[in-house]
């Protein structure tokens, strides 16, 4: 008596649990009968509490069934080309985005139908290959949720880059426009120069320094995004601008502040200008994550933020205590009371956005 056994790889139950924990669902689609696909089951750590469904009845389903029945079900044996090509395509009506694995021939309508196609590249049939949108190498499955985690990460960070760059342009909008459309009494207190010096600071911040940010701890213990989802949810979009106003109100008083106690053009200019670029200092730190605290984001190392951070501060002395930059910029220079008060303010406009972090964290 000979027999085959093929059993799951090492490991596997770690990596069909990380698989779940990122909110994915997991279908085993297979030309195997019920028992043998009941026991790999079993073993590789697959989540089923339904009974197989088979190939055959796949076909006699209405379209309206087989959704419901793909949807519920894990585990589909015997399957045939006609048969996993309905089951994808009726995942896929009920908006599911389908990820579908297969090395073999009859893999091959239902990869080029599913909208990743994933064909091992080690076992994989050269149909399957052709048909997959990509080939994992070494057959390792861990691999796919790499590239799961790489995908969250660089949507996440385009993402944070988004919402910076909305937050930190309110502030420049308002400041720029709202003294002279209240006829206050430095009604240009930037001047292009200042706008070109804070686009020269803020493009660096959200294209380099975002796009090396680390993957946050909780990343692949989120459930996957809809495909009807917006890049940008309302709610996502209202915080963006609240940080911005925020920060504008925080501006607009230092300004108002150093008028009152006397100051001229040129110290209000150097206030308000300092206070914008500690306020966009702090927002590039506090918007690293939209859940974890700025004390907690410093965990997840990106030497780019302290580099630019630091230049940024070095060239904002620069401006203010060399006289021929501070000639050129049109500001003075301020006292270790002033760049106080200046920092305090921009911290407060900015760092508020921790408790709103926190409520989050809570509830």
């Amino acid at each position: 008596l000979t027999v085959f056994y093929d059993p799951p790889k090492k490991g596997i139950q770690e990596v069909f649990q990380r698989i779940y924990d990122a909110g994915i669902k997991v279908k085993v689609i297979t030309g195997d009968n019920a028992d043998t696909t009941n026991a790999i089951a079993l073993q590789a750590g697959i989540v089923n509490n339904e009974e197989a469904v088979n190939g055959s009845e796949i076909m006699n389903y209405s379209e309206k069934e087989l959704i419901r029945i793909a949807e519920s079900r894990t585990l589909f044996t015997r399957m045939f080309p006609e048969a996993k090509l309905a089951v994808i395509n009726a995942l896929k009506a009920q908006g599911e985005v389908v990820a579908m694995l297969g090395d073999g021939v009859n893999d091959g309508p239902a990869l080029k139908a599913a909208h990743i196609g994933v064909a091992m590249g080690n076992k994989g049939t050269e149909i399957a290959k052709s048909a997959a949108a990509m080939v994992i190498s070494n057959d390792d499955l861990e691999k796919l949720i790499v590239g799961i985690a790489a995908g969250r990460r660089i949507y996440t960070n385009i993402k944070k880059a988004i919402q910076y760059i909305i937050s930190i342009h309110i502030p420049i909008i308002l400041t720029v426009s709202l003294p002279l459309f209240l006829g206050w009494i430095f009604p240009h207190i930037f001047t292009p120069v200042h706008v070109i010096f804070l686009e020269l600071v803020m493009g660096p911040t959200c294209s380099i320094v975002y796009e090396s940010e680390p993957m946050e701890k909780n990343t692949m213990n989120q459930p996957p995004r809809a495909m009807s989802k917006t890049f940008l949810s309302w709610r996502e979009l209202g915080i963006s601008i609240v940080q911005g106003v925020m920060i504008a109100i925080g501006i607009l008083f230092v300004y108002q502040y150093t008028v009152q106690s006397g100051g001229n053009e040129e110290k209000t200019r150097a206030m308000v200008f300092s206070t914008m670029i500690f306020g966009n200092i702090l927002l590039s730190f506090a918007n690293r994550s939209f859940f974890y605290s700025i004390f907690e984001s410093f965990k997840n190392r990106n030497p780019l933020l302290i580099g630019i951070s630091v230049l940024v501060l070095t060239l904002l002395f620069v401006i203010l205590y060399v006289t021929p930059v501070s000639l050129f910029f049109k500001v003075t220079a301020l006292n270790i009371n002033e760049l106080g008060i200046s920092l305090l303010i921009a911290t407060v406009s900015v760092l508020w956005f921790e408790i709103y972090k926190l409520v989050k964290r809570r509830w």
